[in-house]
């Protein structure tokens, strides 16, 4: 099943039973939240889950496009990107977790096929101020899905502060032979859909209070449910990715760990730049200089000759399509070797500033300093460039 198929059946089958398509924001998160990006379906719909009502209704469903800064050190496994689309579905105090698993369970076993018997839940099994999640327990129990009770792992929130709640959470196995152990001891058992009961806030003590409503919030990663589906053994094998590992490794040999940093940021660049933003040394410009970076680097250790400017056109415009983006091949590819040339530069100073006497030995907290405030080198830069 191809992701655009996978898309518009999770939609109708929600669409089926009452919800309403609501229209993917960008990457830049609403005014007035905290975080840089957009890290989940929810984040555009914050003020809806704190009871403001939703113009569409108590019932939503959409693919929303996010970043998540925290899976860098990640990306390059089967299952992290840094740009990704998430699948959501949304009970605005309609209704509650047993039914919303009820609907999962069914659209993973009959909408996609999935063998019930390769399925694994988990669920929240109580600490001191929230008690066991006996209602998603009874509903695995009722199905004869194996679940596993965790704490940590099975509480969502979007910080220190705001709503959050109890999850359950659907794995699919991937291992070969019969499925074994559990989720939280077996990386085989691969997260596929999380489903919040988005009832509390939580204030900057650390206490909970009732959020005016009782929600539902439920993200399902495409790339992820797509690479599975598909029977491929990363997020990098499925379709979605199908002209960079074509069009990349004829471009620039490279080995695989660095052929999936090296797609994953490009694309996630060409993402973020679509989105509006541009290089900077802070904020929303630094990720993005820092995507760019990263891949450069990588890009470079063989062969420091490769440019972005050597990039197909067929990969900007299957990037700006899949997104549904309106900015210009030309325009992301300009930013991006400007962004290159002034790496470039950076790096020649870098050099040469470093092969001063003073930098010959260890260098200490001090000298970091100096070179940043002073000649403008993060320390992540200069690590790399000693280290070369």
């Amino acid at each position: 099943m191809h992701t655009e198929d996978i898309i518009r059946t999770f939609v109708e089958y929600f669409e089926e039973r009452g919800h309403r398509r609501t229209t993917g924001a960008t990457l830049l998160p609403p005014p007035g939240d905290p975080v840089l990006f957009t890290t989940s379906g929810m984040h555009p719909l914050t003020p809806y889950l704190e009871g403001r009502p939703h113009p569409l209704g108590r019932r939503l469903v959409n693919v929303q496009r996010c970043l998540r800064t925290t899976d860098l050190e990640e990306v390059g496994d089967p299952t992290h990107l840094t740009v990704f689309e998430m699948l959501g579905t949304w009970s605005l105090g309609d209704y509650e977790g047993p039914q919303s698993l009820d609907w999962g369970y069914g659209l993973l076993t009959e909408g996609f096929g999935i063998d019930p018997g390769l399925l694994h839940a988990t669920v929240f099994g109580g600490d001191d101020q929230v008690g066991l999640d006996t209602a998603s327990l009874e509903v695995w129990q009722e199905r004869g899905v194996p679940v596993e009770l965790t704490v940590e792992d099975n509480w969502w929130s979007n910080g220190p502060t705001g709503p959050c709640g109890p999850d359950s959470e659907f794995f699919l196995w991937t291992g070969e032979g019969p499925p074994r152990s559990t989720p939280t001891q077996d990386d085989r058992w691969v997260e596929v859909w999380n489903h919040v009961m988005m009832r509390h806030r939580r204030l900057a003590d650390g206490s909970l209070v009732p959020l005016p409503q009782r929600n539902v919030d439920t993200g399902l990663g495409v790339e992820r449910l797509a690479s599975l589906l598909q029977g491929r053994t990363s997020v990098f094998e499925c379709d979605v990715f199908a002209p960079w590992r074509r069009l990349v490794p004829a471009l620039w040999p490279l080995d695989e760990a660095r052929l999936r940093l090296v797609c994953d940021h490009l694309r996630s660049a060409m993402v973020v730049i679509g989105d509006g933003v541009r290089p900077a040394n802070t904020g929303r410009g630094y990720v993005l200089r820092r995507l760019v970076r990263r891949l450069l680097t990588a890009l470079w250790r063989d062969d420091p000759s490769r440019g972005l400017g050597d990039l197909p056109d067929e990969l900007f415009r299957h990037t700006r399509d899949h997104f549904r983006q309106g900015v210009g091949p030309d325009e992301v590819r300009r930013v991006l070797c400007e962004e290159e040339r002034r790496f470039r530069g950076l790096l020649e100073r870098g050099r040469q500033v470093l092969a001063r006497p003073r930098f010959q030995g260890p260098l200490g907290d001090d000298d970091f300093d100096y070179l940043h405030d002073t000649h403008g080198l993060p320390r992540d830069l200069v690590v790399g460039l000693r280290g070369q």
